[in-house]
C-alpha cells in the first residue's frame, strides 16, 4: 500500500465505481488490519517509512505465516518474511502466491510482482568469508526489496588482503557498504579506513568458542577505531540492508535537491 492506493480509492469513489461504504471500509483498515487476534498488519507503514512492514517469520506456524503474508500480498507488490525455517516453508506449499520465492541460505521469504523495475545503484554488500554468505545474502535482497542495485563482493576478509584491495576501484564509488563478517570482525575497520561512503557492520555468529557465537565480532565492530562504522546486531542482515536502503536514498535525494539548487 502507498499514497497511489489511497488516490486510487478515492478516485474510485468520486467517480462511482466503489460506493461509499466500500471505500470507507477500505481506508479504515489503512492504520492495521487485526487478523484473528494474532497479528495486526501495519498497512500503513509503506505511506510513513516508504517500505512495507517485514514479517518476522521466527516462531510463528505455516498458518499464521501465510495468513499475514497474503493478506500483505494483497496490498502491496513486494512482501517479505525473514528467519523462514525450511520446514516451515514446506508446510506453505500452495498457500502462498505463485510467484513467491523462497531463498533458503538466507531464510527469506519474499515476493516481487515488480522484479524489473527501475533501482537505486550506489549499494554494495561484502562478506568477509563463504560462511558469512547467508547474511550478507538476507542484507542484498532486503536492499533489493526496498529498491536498489546491489553489488555482492564475497570472501575478501582480511586473512588475504589482496582481495580486498583489488576491489577497490569499486568500493570507491559507493553511497553505502555493508560489511559482514565473523571470527573476529576486522573488515569493517579495514574497509572504512580507505573509502569514504558510510559501513554497515553486521558480526556473524561464525567463528570458533572464543567467538562467543558472534559476541567477539560485535566488540570488535562497536569498537572500531575507524570513523563512519555503524553496527547491528548479530547475524541481522535484514536491520543492515534497511539501513543501508535509507541511506542510500537519502544520498539520492540529496544529489537530486542539490541539482535544483543550481
Amino acid at each position: 500500500m502507498d499514497k497511489k492506493y489511497i488516490e486510487d480509492i478515492l478516485i474510485s469513489v468520486q467517480s462511482g465505481r466503489l460506493s461509499v461504504e466500500q471505500g470507507l471500509k477500505d481506508l479504515a483498515q489503512l492504520p492495521y488490519e487485526n487478523i484473528g487476534g494474532f497479528a495486526r498488519i501495519d498497512h500503513h507503514r509503506k505511506i510513513r517509512r516508504g517500505v512495507p512492514e517485514v514479517i518476522f517469520g521466527e516462531g510463528k506456524t505455516a498458518e499464521q505465516l501465510a495468513e499475514i503474508f497474503n493478506r500483505m500480498a494483497e496490498r502491496s507488490d513486494q512482501v517479505l518474511a525473514t528467519r523462514v525455517v525450511e520446514n516451515i516453508y514446506t508446510a506453505l506449499d500452495g498457500k502462498l502466491p505463485d510467484d513467491t520465492i523462497y531463498h533458503q541460505p538466507s531464510k527469506l521469504l519474499y515476493l516481487d510482482r515488480n522484479p524489473h523495475r527501475k533501482r537505486l545503484d550506489g549499494m554494495i554488500v561484502m562478506a568477509a568469508g563463504t560462511s558469512d554468505i547467508p547474511v550478507a545474502e538476507e542484507a542484498a535482497i532486503t536492499a533489493e526489496l526496498m529498491g536498489h542495485t546491489v553489488i555482492r563482493i564475497y570472501d575478501v576478509g582480511v586473512a588475504g588482503l589482496h582481495r580486498l584491495l583489488d576491489q577497490l576501484e569499486v568500493l570507491r564509488r559507493a553511497n553505502v557498504i555493508v560489511v559482514v563478517a565473523g571470527m573476529e570482525g576486522a573488515l569493517p575497520s579495514v574497509v572504512a579506513g580507505l573509502v569514504q561512503a558510510p559501513l554497515v557492520a553486521v558480526p556473524t555468529s561464525i567463528g570458533y568458542g572464543a567467538n562467543f557465537k558472534g559476541l567477539s565480532a560485535l566488540l570488535t565492530m562497536l569498537n572500531s577505531c575507524s570513523n563512519g562504522v555503524a553496527v547491528v546486531n548479530i547475524d541481522n542482515g535484514f536491520g543492515a540492508g534497511s539501513l543501508a536502503a535509507m541511506i542510500n536514498r537519502l544520498a539520492y535525494k540529496n544529489f537530486e535537491r542539490d541539482g535544483e539548487n543550481h
